[in-house]
């Protein structure tokens, strides 16, 4: 995308970027500084909450209606009746599934977590893979998720409605982090380290044979540069499943986009939306159809888009854009390692999220 972004360069207009692991850290000094460090910056549901919050993003009504008219309804990302974002793929954690091992153990394809347990102690106490479950679980945003996953296919709500008080220490939560604990039983013992770029190559090398990671990383672990054939003609994506009963995947749906920059001039502004809309233009789609389930008239689907589509089709709900969740996120990543080393409770380790955000909330002016 930013290679096609790149094209519009000439005539003055020059295109630089900053493809970075730690976007998510630098993304609202960068914007803050005036001019902005940045003319855009690439987004999720929850990371552009917080640009969003400190008003750092510029509406885009304008640029869509001069530049936008190969962009599908669905594209555009709109807050109180302003385009704030631009997306250009779907995303969503689900199943990747070793069909071979599976086969081995006379199982199928799990559609719950009750019966991945069952299929990693099957795969386990027959010997084929000494570890065979991971999920990203490395307490930064990634542990985070898995409970946010794992409490919405739970059944559970975050906030009371309407207000900003969390309310997590429930049937629910508990039952959410007794299945995360119950699926570490079949991880790795460094479990707490995992996060995509150390789970990818595990399947690669074959180290697994049931993980629940992010449905953009499927092109990644098939190709042809880092595993064998044996894992990429055994690999399946399905489903992220459902647990403890739940009518819906343990997952949450996610779209990627971009935005505009405040702190900029107008010329800036113009001059980045239209070099964007070309890196997400159906030349690069056609181009690069396998890479992501792209938001375009010219993705044709494909198997490898087939996790994040089941997904959806499940009824995952989307991960909710509320500009308190991310305090409650953050207070998830510091709180739950200490219960699943064992060191506290469930009640106790909720009970502590619980506190934490409550305090957080209050300093951000969400509470009294």
């Amino acid at each position: 995308m930013a290679d096609w972004a790149e094209k519009c360069e000439g005539d003055g207009v020059e295109v630089t970027r900053n493809q970075t692991t730690k976007h998510r850290e630098i993304a609202v000094a960068s914007l803050t500084a005036n001019p902005a460090q940045y003319t855009t910056v690439l987004v999720a549901n929850e990371s552009m909450v917080p640009l969003i919050n400190e008003n750092l993003i510029r509406s885009l009504d304008d640029l869509v209606a001069k530049h936008g008219q190969n962009l599908n309804k669905s594209q555009l990302i709109t807050i109180d009746g302003k385009i704030m974002a631009i997306a250009f793929m779907a995303n969503a954690q689900h199943l990747f599934v070793r069909k071979d091992l599976l086969e081995k153990v006379n199982l199928d394809t799990p559609k719950t977590y009750e019966e991945v347990l069952a299929a990693a102690k099957a795969i386990q106490e027959a010997g084929l893979v000494k570890y065979p479950f991971a999920m990203l679980t490395k307490p930064d945003w990634n542990l985070g998720q898995e409970f946010v996953n794992m409490y919405l296919g739970s059944g559970g709500q975050f906030f009371e409605p309407g207000t900003a008080e969390a309310t997590v220490n429930n049937e629910a939560g508990i039952k959410a982090l007794n299945m995360l604990n119950s699926l570490m039983a079949y991880s790795s013992p460094d479990f707490l380290t995992y996060d995509t770029g150390s789970v990818v190559p595990m399947w690669q090398a074959g180290n697994l044979a049931i993980a629940q990671f992010w449905g953009n990383s499927a092109a990644q672990v098939i190709d042809d540069k880092g595993a064998s054939e044996e894992v990429v003609s055994n690999t399946v994506f399905a489903s992220a499943p459902t647990v403890g009963g739940g009518a819906i995947p343990a997952s949450t749906l996610w779209w990627d986009g971009f935005t505009i920059a405040k702190n900029i001039s107008d010329e800036d502004a113009e001059a980045t939306f239209v070099a964007m809309v070309n890196g997400i233009s159906e030349g690069m789609v056609k181009e690069n159809n396998e890479k992501a389930v792209w938001l375009s008239d010219a993705y044709v689907p494909n198997s490898v888009a087939a996790g994040v589509a089941a997904t959806i089709a499940g009824g995952a709900e989307p991960y909710p854009m509320l500009p308190y969740m991310g305090l409650l996120h953050q207070a998830f990543d510091a709180e739950l390692p200490d219960f699943l080393q064992g060191n506290e409770s469930a009640e106790k380790t909720l009970a502590d999220v619980e506190s934490a955000y409550t305090s957080a909330a209050k300093q951000q002016g969400f509470l009294k």
